[in-house]
């Protein structure tokens, strides 16, 4: 019973019919507890009130219909003179029923209950509406009554008026079902018009209708019909939006909160859309690769690449960001991190290596979230995450809002960064102006420092609306700030890197230490330090040796021997002096056809290399020699800045370079070796991959959690 003593539902009373036990009996009693019913044959039974209920089949045979509180929200959304109408029936059949149509005031003679019967009120209100206009009969005013005690004020409202209404008007069901189908078809294809969607639409309704049977509205009909199915899902939009809508996931979303400097940290790349100068005046777009912290919407590192980010890049990129960045010669004092918010004396107590750094946090990751591009699921960036207790979380294939911190940084650089430096190309052809190759100025290396710079004066200063403290919500914090706030409740802890964690982050492979050597890439590498392990087995399960090399500068390896690092150069290093990529050597392998040897093989390569180096460097060659060229100077001058930043950062990194008198040149193995396959006899690369292979075996994850499994879940 509602609190207003109205009853809400079914009731058990004297008189009522109801089923019990399969049968229909008519209550006769309700005593202590207990009913007395009486059969449709005249049997009397005795039922205590819980069994009653609790039979499967209890059923209250005439109960009045339940209550339900009318939907008065929905007056809000009818017209003006709809609602009118239906509040000024209520306040007439209020006053039929009391006499007043509002809560004070006398009765009108004609209304009064006292003196004038229901029958008479109802004729009196009927002629009344009549003389005002609004022709009514006594059995209107009845049935207005018993609406209003039925569902209120709803109930008076004119429901021709609240009939659900649709944007597809009357169309036939069958065209709709063909549109919705071939919008979805459409979904992953090149953006077209409405014409070609008309002829895939009579065509599939012929394919499921016959021919003919079903008509297609005319040209304008259909065209709103399309748009009012598809505009809500961006079915109509741009190619580009269409796969952002198809990778969006599923709502209702749940917003990415990390309290904790490198508690979570979004890492992706993109091009660039700025062209930079390479070598001989070659303008190319480059490759921006990021590193951004969650909790404090830092850019912990950054690294601009010719295109062709590896994995090695994405590497480095690790060590870069729990070290502080030093001050580069030219930029101004106020750069430099004592000058800033970061608690500078602070840090320099714990860590000495603060002392002349610039002002970007120093900040450890504990997870690295992913796309599942190939150069961060390759086996050597897993390698590197696990070597410094990095958890790796790849996000869902072709997800892009699963990452959506870094990726609206992209866009934030675009257009505080990238738009205001020359030659910048737009992000796409329809944005991009005319003779924009002419306006290149800055090479790679330049590029890097200018955006470098930029982050220090540009971004880590400016302030963000998703960066509150609890203290000050209403004050929106830039990223050092932030990182100020929290480094002083998480604390910090120094990492020290050193040469060999500069080794550990480069890519691996395994395999065995031949005569001739080791051969990584269709080069040979060779040292005096080899000798004594020459087909010897190594101490690990698998019997290889661990070997890390360097894409960027190909000229020197790494190889883990029992007494520590050994450098093991390239066997033609001196032969071809000039810097290069394995993207080079690569490219010139395959313009160098095989007569000999596979030692000869390798030494024409060599050759070549020199020849397209010195072609390039000379303004000769064609565009596409001069482009790899190019590429091989800027990827190798990245590489050789690297090294420099680490020398800087942990003190000399001497041992990274090797000698000319360290090259072994002993007697090359001049016998045929077979086909074209590195190290035959060696087997299969063990657990290893190529620089930008593709991800770990999953045999090798560990069984109780797999991030590549976990990401499909997102």
């Amino acid at each position: 019973m509602s609190a207003g003593g109205q009853i809400r539902g079914p009731v058990v009373e004297l008189g009522c019919r109801l089923r019990f036990e399969g049968q229909v009996w008519t209550v006769a009693a309700v005593i202590a507890g207990q009913v007395r019913l009486l059969g449709e044959r005249g049997e009397v039974a005795a039922v205590l009130l819980p069994l009653l209920f609790a039979d499967p089949g209890f059923e209250v045979l005439n109960a009045p219909a339940v209550v339900k509180v009318p939907p008065l929200g929905l007056l809000d959304a009818l017209p003006t003179a709809v609602r009118e109408r239906a509040w000024a029936w209520a306040r007439h059949v209020r006053e039929v029923e009391t006499g007043r149509p509002d809560d004070a005031g006398e009765p009108r003679p004609q209304y009064d209950p006292v003196s004038q019967t229901l029958a008479q009120r109802e004729e009196a209100k009927a002629a009344e509406l009549t003389a005002a206009g609004l022709r009514t009969s006594a059995v209107t005013v009845r049935r207005m009554r018993a609406r209003y005690r039925e569902r209120g004020v709803w109930g008076l409202v004119d429901q021709r008026t609240t009939r659900p209404r649709t944007a597809l008007g009357r169309a036939d069901d069958r065209v709709v079902a063909a549109v919705v189908q071939v919008l979805e078809d459409q979904r992953e294809r090149s953006s077209g018009t409405l014409g070609r969607l008309r002829v895939y639409t009579e065509r599939a309704l012929a394919e499921q209708h016959g021919a003919g049977v079903v008509p297609l509205p005319s040209q304008a009909t259909f065209n709103r019909l399309v748009h009012a199915l598809a505009d809500a899902q961006g079915l109509l939009s741009s190619a580009r939006q269409r796969r952002w809508r198809t990778a969006r996931p599923a709502p209702p979303f749940t917003p990415t909160i990390a309290m904790a400097p490198g508690e979570l940290v979004m890492m992706d790349s993109t091009p660039l859309d700025v062209l930079a100068v390479l070598d001989d005046g070659v303008v190319e777009r480059c490759e921006l690769t990021i590193a951004l912290d969650v909790a404090t919407r830092s850019i912990c590192a950054s690294a601009v690449r010719p295109k062709g980010t590896r994995s090695v890049d994405a590497a480095v990129l690790l060590a870069q960001m729990m070290v502080p960045a030093p001050m580069r010669p030219g930029w101004r004092e106020e750069l430099a991190m004592e000058r800033s918010v970061i608690p500078y004396e602070r840090l320099l107590s714990v860590d000495a290596r603060c002392e002349g750094a610039a002002a970007r946090p120093v900040i450890t990751p504990r997870t690295i979230v992913v796309d599942q591009g190939n150069v961060f699921i390759s086996a050597s960036f897993v390698a590197a995450c696990e070597s410094l207790g990095i958890s790796l979380q790849p996000a869902p294939p072709g997800n892009g809002p699963a990452k959506g911190h870094v990726e609206r940084t992209f866009s934030s650089i675009n257009t505080l960064f990238a738009q205001h430096v020359a030659s910048y190309t737009g992000s796409d052809v329809s944005q991009r102006g005319q003779d924009v190759e002419d306006e290149a100025v800055w090479t790679v290396p330049q590029l890097k420092d200018l955006f470098e710079e930029w982050v220090l004066c540009g971004w880590q200063p400016r302030r963000h609306d998703g960066l509150r403290h609890p203290m000050m919500p209403r004050q929106a914090l830039s990223s050092n700030e932030m990182w100020a706030a929290l480094v002083a409740v998480c604390g910090h802890v120094p990492v020290p890197l050193g040469r060999d964690d500069y080794i550990e982050l480069m890519p691996v492979k395994r395999q065995k230490i031949n005569d001739y050597g080791i051969r990584i890439g269709y080069r040979t590498y060779d040292s005096k330090a080899l000798n004594q392990y020459r087909g010897e087995r190594s101490t690990a399960a698998d019997g290889l040796w661990e070997i890390h090399y360097n894409p960027h500068a190909p000229g020197l390896v790494w190889v883990r021997l029992p007494g520590g690092w050994a450098d093991v150069p390239w066997i033609h290093r001196t032969l071809v002096t000039a810097p290069f990529t394995d993207f080079t050597w690569q490219h010139v392998r395959r313009t160098v056809q095989r007569r000999g040897s596979r030692a000869a093989h390798e030494h024409d390569i060599a050759l070549a290399l020199r020849e397209l180096l010195e072609r390039a460097d000379a303004g000769k060659g064609t565009r596409r020699e001069r482009t790899v060229a190019a590429r091989a100077r800027a990827g190798a001058g990245a590489a050789e800045d690297s090294d420099t930043v680490w020398g800087l950062l942990y003190g000399d990194t001497g041992g990274l370079g090797v000698s000319d008198d360290d090259v072994f040149m002993g007697e090359i193995q001049a016998e045929e070796e077979g086909p074209d396959v590195e190290d035959a006899e060696a087997g299969a690369l063990a657990s290893s991959s190529p620089c930008d292979g593709g991800p770990p075996g999953r045999g090798s994850s560990v069984a109780v959690y797999d991030p590549f499994e976990e990401s499909l879940r997102w």
